[in-house]
C-alpha cells in the first residue's frame, strides 16, 4: 500500500514538474515581437474592410466584399477608431475622423438596436473624443466638454433616448433613428439591454454637463435591481412596460453579461458606491446558486435549480470583472477552466455542454469574440504571471492558423473542424486584436498606474488627465476617469500630491505593488519630489505645451512641480494634517475615516426625508411571486404608459388599411420629449433611494488597480479641499 501511495505521489509530482516546465519564458523581445504580430493581423484586417467593405458595416472576408448589419453607419470604421491611437497611428486616426465628421449622418429611417449602437457608436465616438488630444489632433476651445466628436455621441443618444419612455424606465430594444420606438415593437428586452448604458451615457453627462443620459441610465439600472427575485437573481429577458420577467433562467453569460460589467465599471468610473454594493449582492447570490466547482451554470431565478449546465463563450469575460475588484487568485483558477475549452478545440465554442464536455449542437461556432482574451489582459496587468502571456499566444496563433484569409478574418463556423463563415463582426478590430495587443504592449499608456498624468486648461481650470485607470466598455472602448471632472465647476482639478499620498498609505496596507510590476518604473519613496509629465492647454487650437517634469533640473526655476504642501506624511479626509503613527495601521485608519464621514452622512438630512427613504425600502422587500416577479407596490398600482405606448394600443384596435395610414403618419410626429421624461422619472420616484448611494467604502475594494485609488483620492479627498 506505501508502494503504491509512494508511485502515485511520484507521478503527480512528475506531471506538475512537466507543467512547470512547459511554461514558456518570456522576454521583453518575445513580447514585443507578439504585439508587432497583432499589428499586422489588425492592419491586415483594418485595410480589408477599408478596401473592400467601406461604407458598409462590416467585412465580409471570403467573398472580399461589404454587408451593413447593425445600422447602416459604417460601423468597423467608428468601432476601430481608438485602437489606432492606442498603437500610435495619429495620421491614420486623424484621416479617419474626418471622414467620420464630413460624411456620417444618423438623421436616416432605419431601426437598429438600442444596445448595440450604444456601445459600438457612442462608446467608440465618446473615446475618440477623449484620445483625440494625443493624436495631435486641432482641439475646439472647451475641449473635453466640446468637440464634434462629442457633439456626433450626443446626437446618437439624444435619438435612443426615446427607448426609456416607459412605464419602468427600462428601455426598448429597438428604435428607429428618426422617428423613436416603431409601432408595433415588442416591449421584451433582455436583461443586458437594459443595464449596459451607465458607462457611455455616464460619461456623456459629466462632458456635457446634461444630466438626462446618466440619469435615465442609472433609473434603468434600478429597476433591474429592484425586479430581482425574492433569492436575488435576475433573469434572461423581462417586459419593459410591465417588469414581468419572460425568461426566468439566471446565468452570467448571454443576455445577462455586461448588467454585471456595467455595476462594477459604472461604481469605478462615476464613483457610485450603490452599484459595487449592487454587484456585491449579486455576486453573493451568483456564488451560492449558480458557481459549480469554478464554473457557472444557469439556474432558475426563483429558486436557484440548475436548469443549463453549459458555458457560454461570453461569461469569459467574468475572470476579469473579477480581477477589477481584487479577487485575482479565484479568476484565474476559472480562467484555467476556460482556456482549457480552448485547447480542446483551437476555439472556445458559443455553448459547451459541461455535462458531455462537448460543443453543443448548433452553437458550434466562433465569432471571433474577445471576452477570453479580455479576462487575460486583465489578469497578467494585474498578476504577470507568464502563462496568461502562454494563453494569449495559444489564442494569437490559433486565429491566424484558422481565421485568416486574404481579405480578412472570418468568423469560425464549426470549432470542431475550423471550417469558415463569411463574417468578420465589428468587435474584433475593437476588442479581440485591442486586448490582444494590450496584453503583448505592457508599456502602452492604457496601463499607466498612475505614476503620470498630462495637465490641460479647461474653462472649469486647471484639470490633470491621463493618469491611467481607464475603464473600458463592454465593446473595449476606453474612458479616461479623470476627463469627467474636467468639465464643472465644482471639480477644482485633482490634487496629484494628495492622491499619491493616499496610494501609499493604502500600498502600506493592502501590500499592492501595481507599479513595480511595470518594467522601468521604481516605486516612488519620495512622494514630496514626485514629478509628473504635464502639458498646458494654454491656446486649446494651438500645440501644447510639454513639459516633461521627470527630467527635470532641479536648478531650474521655470519649471513647476506638482509636489505636496503639507509638512507632515498623512492628511485626514477633513483636510487637517496628522502625524504619521508608527503602529497604527494607514489602511484602516482611512477606512475608517471614510466611514464616519458619509456612512452617518443622513445625520445631516431631516428626519422627514430619512423616514420616507426608510419606508420605501421596507415596501419593496415586501415580494409575492407567481410566475411574474413584480414587487408588491407596483401590482397595485395602476400603471399609465406614456403617451406614445397609449397611441401604439389604440392604433391596435383598428382595421389594418387604417392602422397602416396612421402608422405612416405617426412615424412622423415627435414620440419622446426627453425633458418631460426626465420631470416624470423625477417625480414618480419609483425605484427607492438605494442606502449605500453615499457610503464611499464600497469602493475600497482589495484591487491592486490605479482606478480604485483614484475614485476615493481623486474625489473625496478633493471635495474636502485638500489642495488649499
Amino acid at each position: 500500500m506505501f508502494n503504491k501511495a509512494f508511485i502515485s505521489l511520484f507521478i503527480i509530482l512528475s506531471l506538475k514538474c512537466n507543467i512547470c516546465l512547459s511554461i514558456r519564458e518570456y522576454t521583453k523581445d518575445d513580447i514585443l515581437k507578439l504585439r508587432e504580430e497583432v499589428r499586422e493581423m489588425f492592419q491586415h484586417a483594418y485595410d480589408s474592410y477599408l478596401r473592400y467593405a467601406y461604407p458598409y458595416d462590416e467585412l465580409r472576408p471570403l467573398s472580399c466584399d461589404g454587408m451593413d448589419t447593425w445600422g447602416s453607419y459604417s460601423l468597423t470604421l467608428i468601432d476601430a477608431l481608438d485602437m489606432l491611437v492606442i498603437m500610435g497611428n495619429y495620421t491614420e486616426f486623424n484621416r479617419v475622423v474626418d471622414i467620420v465628421l464630413e460624411k456620417q449622418n444618423f438623421d436616416t429611417d432605419i431601426n437598429v438596436s438600442v444596445f448595440e449602437t450604444n456601445i459600438r457608436i457612442i462608446g467608440g465616438l465618446l473615446s475618440a473624443h477623449l484620445l483625440s488630444y494625443k493624436s495631435g489632433m486641432k482641439l475646439e476651445p472647451g475641449w473635453p466638454c466640446n468637440g464634434p466628436l462629442l457633439r456626433l455621441a450626443e446626437d446618437v443618444a439624444q435619438r435612443l433616448i426615446a427607448a426609456f419612455d416607459t412605464t419602468t424606465g427600462m428601455p426598448y430594444g429597438t428604435i428607429n433613428l428618426r422617428s423613436g420606438v416603431p409601432p408595433g415593437e415588442t416591449s421584451i428586452t433582455c436583461t443586458a439591454g437594459v443595464g449596459t448604458y451607465i458607462v457611455e451615457f455616464g460619461t456623456l453627462s459629466r462632458l456635457t454637463g446634461d444630466p438626462l443620459y446618466e440619469e435615465v441610465a442609472y433609473n434603468a439600472l434600478k429597476a433591474l435591481y429592484h425586479h430581482k427575485s425574492p433569492i436575488g437573481l435576475v433573469g434572461n429577458h423581462i417586459d419593459v412596460m410591465t417588469g414581468r420577467w419572460t425568461a426566468q433562467d439566471a446565468g452570467i453569460g448571454g443576455g445577462v453579461d455586461s448588467y454585471f460589467e456595467y455595476l462594477v465599471k459604472g461604481a469605478i468610473l462615476l464613483e457610485r458606491p450603490e452599484l459595487m454594493s449592487m454587484f456585491n449582492e449579486a455576486r453573493q447570490v451568483i456564488d451560492k446558486y449558480l458557481k459549480k466547482d469554478d464554473w457557472y451554470v444557469w439556474a432558475t431565478m426563483l429558486k436557484g435549480h440548475v436548469t443549463l449546465p453549459v458555458f457560454q463563450s461570453l461569461e469569459s469575460y467574468w475572470p476579469g470583472l473579477l480581477s477589477l475588484i481584487g479577487e485575482s487568485s479565484t479568476a484565474m483558477r476559472i480562467i484555467h477552466n476556460y482556456h482549457s475549452v480552448w485547447k480542446q478545440y483551437g476555439f472556445t465554442p458559443e455553448v459547451y455542454n459541461l455535462g458531455t464536455g462537448e460543443a453543443s449542437p448548433s452553437r458550434e461556432s466562433y465569432p471571433l469574440r474577445p471576452e477570453l482574451i479580455e479576462s487575460i489582459m486583465y489578469l497578467y496587468r494585474d498578476t504577470r504571471d507568464p502563462i496568461l502571456l502562454q494563453m494569449g499566444e495559444d489564442i494569437l496563433r490559433s486565429i491566424q492558423h484558422s481565421a485568416r484569409t486574404p481579405c480578412g478574418f472570418a468568423t469560425i463556423k464549426d470549432v470542431r473542424d475550423h471550417r469558415k463563415e463569411d463574417r468578420m463582426e465589428s468587435f474584433f478590430l475593437s476588442e479581440t486584436t485591442k486586448y490582444l495587443y494590450l496584453l503583448f504592449d505592457p508599456d502602452n499608456f492604457i496601463h499607466n498606474p498612475g505614476v503620470h498624468g498630462t495637465v490641460i486648461n479647461t474653462p472649469n481650470g486647471e484639470c490633470i488627465v491621463d493618469m491611467g485607470g481607464y475603464i473600458f466598455n463592454t465593446e473595449a472602448h476606453p474612458i479616461d476617469p479623470t476627463m469627467l471632472y474636467c468639465c464643472h465647476e465644482s471639480r477644482q482639478g485633482i490634487n496629484v500630491s494628495e492622491v499619491h499620498r493616499i496610494y501609499k498609505m493604502l500600498d502600506d496596507e493592502d501590500n499592492i505593488h501595481f507599479m513595480s510590476m511595470i518594467d522601468g518604473i521604481e516605486p516612488v519613496k519620495n512622494t514630496t519630489s514626485y514629478y509628473k509629465e504635464a502639458v498646458y492647454y494654454d491656446d486649446p487650437m494651438n500645440s501644447a505645451k510639454i513639459i516633461d517634469l521627470s527630467k527635470r533640473d532641479n536648478n531650474n526655476a521655470q519649471e513647476v512641480p506638482i509636489k505636496t504642501e503639507t509638512r507632515t506624511g498623512y492628511v485626514n479626509l477633513d483636510g487637517t494634517e496628522r502625524e504619521n503613527l508608527k503602529n497604527e495601521s494607514l489602511g484602516d485608519k482611512l477606512k475608517e475615516s471614510i466611514s464616519s464621514q458619509y456612512n452617518n452622512s443622513n445625520e445631516n438630512e431631516s428626519e422627514n426625508e430619512t423616514v420616507t427613504e426608510e419606508s420605501e425600502i421596507t415596501v419593496n422587500e415586501e415580494v409575492e411571486v407567481d410566475d411574474i416577479i413584480i414587487s408588491q407596490k407596483y401590482e397595485t398600482e395602476k400603471l399609465e404608459p406614456p403617451s406614445s405606448t397609449k397611441a401604439k394600443d389604440a392604433v391596435k384596435m383598428l382595421p389594418q388599411v387604417i392602422q397602416d395610414f396612421l402608422n405612416s403618419d405617426w412615424k412622423k410626429k415627435p414620440k419622446c420629449e426627453p425633458q418631460h421624461m426626465i420631470e416624470r422619472i423625477r417625480k414618480e420616484k419609483r425605484y427607492p433611494k438605494h442606502p449605500h448611494t453615499r457610503k464611499y467604502n464600497f469602493l475600497l475594494t482589495p484591487a491592486p488597480t490605479f482606478m480604485q485609488r483614484l475614485a476615493i483620492a481623486g474625489e473625496i479627498l478633493n471635495k474636502k479641499q485638500l489642495d488649499l
